[in-house]
């Protein structure tokens, strides 16, 4: 089956009730591609268990990230991490009837008995989402590059583990790529800042332009708010580079875990493209040729 039958074959709406292997990995598969699409369109890139894996970590994610969104009260999003909380330990315990009848946990359960996945990634995507609970901002830039470790290169170091790869090289990229891509994030949610009452950029740097808060949530571009965005930029780009340049170090059955180097490349380009221009309008479209791009690198081997 070709690339793009499987992305056409991805049904949405699945029922949550019924608990058959098939639903709860076309489930996990739909809600990345939801919420997720370019690490939807890497991961569909992975073979086999791997894959198979790859979707269980980042659905999972998903939940635990999406939380913060779903909820008008802190008391009900540490409600809510308390529920997934629970679910891992449930899903460590060995014994599928104590998991939740929940098709993400299912799958992770799953996932975590074929491939004895590390617990502690696992409740640092949890954690580093509840210690967010309480910012409305990063301080600094290093907070924003720790933040992205533990909610990013702990899904790659995940995967890295369904494929069977425990490396120090490829953790190494990954812990990189991870910050990077992070960061990219952080960036690409600085126009929705008002809905999430968060302002991604680091508030040394806004203070060291001149640059209020009240002109971010605004939406009102300037050259200040380019520099900011531009030095911000700037780290994410170093990582990255810092991850691609332990390609060769790489197991090479590893580095299609790293595609999504490809999409945060991408990005960074774009950006670059309109002066850092944050509020750009060519930013909100999505590439046509990405899919073809991770393709590509996938069959040349590299990220």
């Amino acid at each position: 089956m070709n690339l793009l039958k499987q992305i056409r074959m991805t049904r949405k709406n699945i029922g949550v009730r019924n608990s058959s292997s098939q639903t709860t990995a076309n489930y996990c598969m739909n809600l990345v591609k939801s919420y997720d699409y370019e690490n939807f369109l890497s991961t569909l890139l992975l073979k086999g268990k791997s894959r198979s894996c790859a979707f269980a970590v980042r659905s999972f994610n998903v939940e635990v990230a999406r939380v913060a969104e779903q909820v008008s009260t802190k008391e009900t999003g540490l409600m809510r991490m308390q529920f997934w909380e629970d679910a891992l330990e449930k899903c460590f315990s060995g014994n599928c009837d104590k998991v939740p009848r929940h098709p993400v946990a299912i799958e992770l359960f799953n996932a975590i008995s074929r491939n004895k996945l590390s617990k502690r990634h696992l409740k640092n995507l949890i954690l580093s989402r509840k210690e967010h609970f309480n910012l409305n901002t990063f301080h600094k830039l290093e907070d924003m590059e720790t933040y992205s470790e533990r909610s990013v290169s702990s899904v790659y170091y995940l995967i890295l583990e369904g494929c069977d790869i425990r490396n120090i090289n490829a953790d190494h990229a990954a812990s990189h790529l991870g910050k990077a891509q992070g960061i990219v994030q952080n960036l690409r949610c600085i126009p929705q800042c008002k809905n999430l009452n968060f302002v991604p950029l680091p508030q040394s740097i806004l203070v060291k332009n001149n640059v209020s808060q009240e002109e971010l949530l605004r939406h009102k571009s300037s050259q200040p708010l380019s520099d900011c965005v531009y030095e911000v930029a700037t780290r994410a780009h170093q990582h990255l580079m810092k991850a691609r340049s332990l390609q060769e170090k790489v197991p090479p059955e590893g580095r299609s875990v790293l595609l999504p180097a490809v999409a945060t490349f991408a990005f960074l380009k774009r950006l670059e493209n309109v002066n850092y221009d944050i509020f750009h309008p060519q930013l909100k479209a999505r590439p046509w040729n990405l899919l073809f791009k991770m393709w590509f690198s996938n069959f040349k081997n590299k990220y």
